[in-house]
């Protein structure tokens, strides 16, 4: 099957790539908001943007085409049936608390004409200075006094979590918090009426309509037959199985999924929090994960039945079969450093994004991390993160590649 998508490793040559440059939603968090919002601290989004254009002008050096989640969101917007049905499913998960304030923000969107600009309204939230006032019906629209209607949505620019290209089809995922569902409601928005990537033509995996939260940033694409996948604070064991039920078979050739257990704490987030395939035979990881790892392989039987499988070897002698490789290297962050390695893991030093084999993307704060990695023979596209990192994740979680080289 042709479809414009095609990611079947991790490490092959990247062509293609979704971004989301943060921009007014950053500002529109307040301290008493951004805890709710998954953040530690708020990025000063003048600086941030400038960090992520750099990160955008790095891949394009490497001859990667960069691609949008706003400009993509606006393409899909011009049916207007579409574009309504969209506009009304974003305001029942906005929660505005009161069918005013409800009201008020479906007639504020209708009224957007301009489709790019309709399309960073719902990722930046929605104020109420931009209203009328409203006429108060409920006891809520006396007592509330939020001047937020929408909630922004300042984890879009981790584009690796809404969504999965796995193969030559897509996951569209259930979010673990409320407050990050939106965001796969833009993605399938795209994938339903995108005039190139909303073609039917393209699989599913795996829908935000399922009950069992699944993220991407759990999910690694390891070979064209065989992907991992965290069991993590976000992804769901359930989501994993329903994973293989839609995904393993001959339509995408996916016959193996191996579960990696890992601690469930915001410290491992996502299974490439602690790990991410840096070269053929190489990966990153978080000193403190790899004993604390279970592994599992999930298989269909000829009759169609998920077999689960408990696996002795280690990860490293796991990985090593699925890559037809003698032996994987496991390179610990900041080389396991009581003091550097937990504060660059902090930062991210295990999350890095490889552009082609022994090339990688990496924030230069990590810098201990970065000189082992040297040693090692890989070449780093340093960027910076000053603000970028305060949202805690690295390169990988912001970037969705759409199309690699085959190894």
């Amino acid at each position: 099957m042709k479809t414009p998508l095609h990611v079947h490793s991790e490490i092959g040559r990247l062509k293609k790539v979704l971004l989301h440059r943060p921009s007014v939603e950053i500002e529109n968090m307040t301290p008493q908001t951004m805890h709710e919002l998954l953040f530690d601290d708020i990025p000063y989004a003048e600086v941030a943007m400038k960090e992520h254009d750099a990160f955008a002008d790095t891949l394009r050096k490497e001859g990667v085409e960069v691609l949008y989640v706003a400009d993509l969101l606006a393409e899909s917007l011009t049916d207007e049936k579409a574009k309504d049905a969209f506009i009304r499913q974003y305001v029942e998960e906005a929660t505005c608390h009161s069918p005013a304030r409800a009201e008020n923000l479906t007639a504020f969107l209708q009224a957007e004409k301009d489709l790019s600009k309709l399309a960073e309204h719902v990722i930046a939230g929605t104020r109420t200075e931009v209203f009328p006032p409203i006429h108060r019906q409920t006891l809520t629209d006396y007592v509330q006094n939020s001047t937020i209607v929408a909630q922004p949505m300042p984890n879009m620019y981790f584009t690796r979590d809404p969504l999965t290209i796995i193969g030559h089809g897509v996951n569209l995922h259930k979010m673990y918090t409320t407050v990050r569902n939106r965001e796969s409601l833009l993605i399938e928005q795209i994938f339903t009426h995108h005039p190139v990537y909303g073609n039917p033509e393209i699989p599913h995996w795996y829908n935000r309509q399922v009950p069992y939260s699944l993220e991407g940033g759990d999910i690694l694409v390891l070979s064209k037959d065989t992907i991992a996948v965290g069991v993590s604070q976000r992804t769901e064991p359930r989501a994993i199985e329903r994973l293989a039920e839609t995904l393993l078979g001959e339509e995408s050739g996916y016959q193996k999924i191996i579960a990696v257990d890992i601690p469930k704490i915001r410290a491992f987030m996502h299974l490439d929090t602690v790990l991410t395939q840096i070269d053929y035979d190489a990966f990153t990881i978080h000193p403190e994960i790899e004993p604390t790892l279970r592994l599992f392989s999930l298989t269909k039987n000829e009759r169609g039945e998920i077999q689960i499988h408990e696996e002795e070897d280690s990860l490293a002698e796991v990985f090593a079969k699925v890559l037809g490789q003698d032996k994987v290297t496991l390179i610990p962050c900041a080389g396991g450093h009581p003091i550097h390695a937990p504060r660059e893991q902090w930062n991210d030093g295990s999350n890095t994004l490889c552009v082609a084999p022994g090339t990688c993307v990496v924030y230069t704060r990590n810098y201990v991390t970065n000189d082992l990695l040297d040693k090692h023979g890989i070449r780093l596209l340093e960027i910076e993160s000053s603000e970028l990192s305060r949202g805690r994740g690295g390169p990988r979680c912001m970037s969705m590649p759409f199309v690699r080289e085959d190894l």
